[in-house]
């Protein structure tokens, strides 16, 4: 039987400025090994919930545990070291190789050098940039494409259980963004990490994720596998966000 990874109880971040809502009583159970992608759109609270989970926000009402651990009770600094956390703007440091970079945790984790250089050569060839031609470049000598390969090698460095990804192919093309989702599954069926991948793209949501969350106005509105959704959505902005991707699916097969 599966492990409980995440365990999200009652959870609510309010707005100090307006006291309304980020993130509105959400009750959430994500078992390890699970590919999980919670869709929205811009305010709906997916990224106030990813936050809270590594506590960069603190929730205003309940509680998030890790495996059984409740992180209040944790030191912040240990919880973000145990999890990978990716983002849209990669966040790579300029002025450090790419080596340096993926090397960055292991190396405040105090790992030998000989585990970390062999550490960095794994995860660049698991993330498809072969190490000799890459460790020694720098950040601005790389394609977004491989910035955000090498944001998801650092994110893999420590070895982490719980990977959290939050929109970190919205700024990739269309080709690209394609290849590394592709990517992402392979990566992710080969390690059995539990991911949280964070999209306000339908298309993305359903195809990476084994279950969505699907968010509005802080609320869940329903978390299901993409077939069930599909089939059966709980409520009307759902069926709407259900009705749009089928609307383009049209508009495509009229230039046909």
């Amino acid at each position: 039987m599966a492990q409980t990874a995440i365990e999200i109880s009652n959870v609510s971040k309010i707005y100090s400025q307006t006291g309304t809502y980020a993130v509105d009583h959400v009750n959430l159970s994500i078992e390890e090994g699970e590919f999980i992608t919670i869709l929205g759109s811009s305010g709906s609270g997916k990224t106030t919930l990813l936050k809270m989970i590594n506590r960069l926000y603190e929730p205003d009402e309940g509680s998030i545990t890790l495996f059984g651990e409740n992180i209040a009770a944790l030191d912040p600094v240990l919880v973000r070291r145990r999890i990978g956390y990716v983002i849209q703007q990669v966040g790579l440091f300029p002025h450090m190789t790419i080596k340096q970079n993926v090397a960055a945790v292991p190396k405040l984790l105090k790992w030998d050098t000989a585990k970390i250089a062999a550490r960095v050569d794994e995860l660049l060839s698991l993330v498809g940039l072969t190490p000799a031609v890459f460790k020694s470049r720098y950040p601005a000598q790389l394609s977004g494409g491989q910035q955000q390969r090498i944001g998801l090698a650092r994110a893999l460095a420590s070895d982490p259980k719980i990977m959290l990804l939050d929109e970190p192919f919205g700024a990739i093309d269309a080709i690209t963004r394609m290849n590394l989702q592709d990517e992402l599954l392979r990566i992710h069926g080969g390690l059995k990490k539990t991911f949280l991948f964070v999209t306000h793209d339908i298309n993305e949501a359903f195809k990476l994720g084994n279950r969505v969350i699907v968010m509005d106005q802080g609320r869940v509105c329903q978390f299901d596998t993409p077939k069930n959704i599909a089939s059966s959505p709980a409520d009307g902005f759902v069926a709407s966000l259900i009705a749009s991707s089928r609307e383009q699916e049209k508009f495509w097969e009229g230039l046909v």
